[in-house]
């Protein structure tokens, strides 16, 4: 069991935050306790900054109706918060669930509020919460240097095992941000833990990440759908499952199959989204159950599945376009080349390698 003393994990009393899902408190808060790791003056006035996948725009928030403090998105064309938003905060404090993975967008929005923190010498405290998919294992190509961006803000392996406070300490030293930064430890937390061994319950940090199964899968399946694949979105299962009206999920589920992938199972299931790619429409489908979480590699997941449908489907997958959420040209070159997916994961070993040095810097956990 991960526990702080009363309120998830960091040992901040509960009574002190109410936060709403998908939310960043920007606040001047006495912080009690901390002492001399929080900033002197108080002006008094806190704000909310909203981020998510699936939020409004910032016009049509109303004010929170018990405190009637503003409310911001930072998801839309908006995604840092601007001087406006920032005049008169002392504190921005960072309590966020995200999952682990690189193109997940809440990271680079605690990157750019770590920034303007920085600019505008504003104290930046991050409520330390588990990586869903643990702290030991990191999988998939580096992020090309040129290749940065909202989905994508440093170059990191799309699952870098790192906690959310871990990740800040990276960006805030790798990539000279020089924010006035302040991590809340967890208490019990191990690198080997997976979110179930938590004992917390899960709440979904965006609304298609359902489930604790789902953010497994979530890396692998993810970067298929700009390449023209559904990946469950508008189901009751986004992320255990994929298809497009054009696929055979028999035929495909059992090559994924033949390919003795560890921790995972493939089956044919036909669905029908109602939202997202294929609204309205009856795919052909591959549900995928985890068998093994300790052993799924999500990242060789998703190539096989691109390397399948690429030579089944040539021209209704267009592998090239996965390269958004992947990062890294060459493994894209690679996979239209027909190299087989073992080859091109052995030559994201060295780079990994070096990222692993980098990253135990930050560890606070063991």
């Amino acid at each position: 069991m991960v526990s702080r003393a009363g309120h998830l994990l960091t040992g901040i009393p509960s009574a002190r935050f109410a936060f709403l899902p998908f939310t960043v408190l920007a606040a001047a808060l006495a912080l009690g306790p901390l002492g001399a790791r929080a900033t002197s003056k108080h002006s008094g006035r806190a704000s909310r900054v909203q981020t998510g996948l699936d939020v409004l725009e910032a016009q049509k928030f109303a004010p929170l109706p018990a405190t009637g403090l503003p409310v911001y998105s930072l998801y839309g064309e908006t995604r840092r918060p601007t001087d406006e938003m920032l005049k008169g905060i002392d504190t921005l404090v960072f309590d966020v669930q995200d999952a682990g993975v690189r193109f997940y967008t809440y990271t680079a929005t605690m990157a750019y509020c770590m920034e303007e923190a920085a600019k505008h010498n504003i104290a930046f405290f991050v409520l330390d919460r588990p990586n869903p998919l643990g702290g030991e294992i990191v999988e998939g190509p580096m992020l090309d240097a040129d290749k940065t961006s909202f989905v994508a803000y440093y170059p990191l392996p799309v699952r870098y095992g790192l906690t959310i406070g871990e990740l800040a300490q990276l960006f805030n030293a790798e990539n000279h941000v020089g924010a006035d930064l302040h991590v809340m430890a967890m208490r019990n937390w191990r690198r080997n833990y997976f979110f179930e061994s938590t004992g917390i319950k899960w709440i979904p940090p965006s609304p298609n990440l359902r489930t604790i199964k789902g953010s497994i899968l979530y890396p692998g399946i993810e970067i298929l759908q700009s390449a023209g694949v559904s990946v469950g979105r508008g189901t009751q299962t986004p992320f255990e499952e994929f298809g497009a009206p054009w696929l055979n999920g028999d035929e495909v589920a059992a090559a994924l199959n033949a390919r003795g992938l560890p921790g995972v199972h493939f089956s044919g299931q036909p669905f029908i989204p109602i939202a997202g790619l294929y609204s309205g429409q009856r795919c052909g489908g591959v549900a995928v159950r985890v068998t093994d979480r300790f052993k799924v590699r999500s990242m060789r997941m998703g190539l096989e599945i691109a390397a399948i449908l690429q030579k089944l489907y040539p021209k209704q997958f267009d592998s090239a376009k996965l390269l958004e959420l992947v990062g890294n040209a060459e493994t894209i070159q690679q996979l239209q080349a027909g190299v087989i997916s073992e080859k091109i994961v052995a030559s994201w070993s060295t780079a990994l390698t070096a990222f692993d040095q980098i990253r135990r810097k930050y560890f606070l956990y063991k």
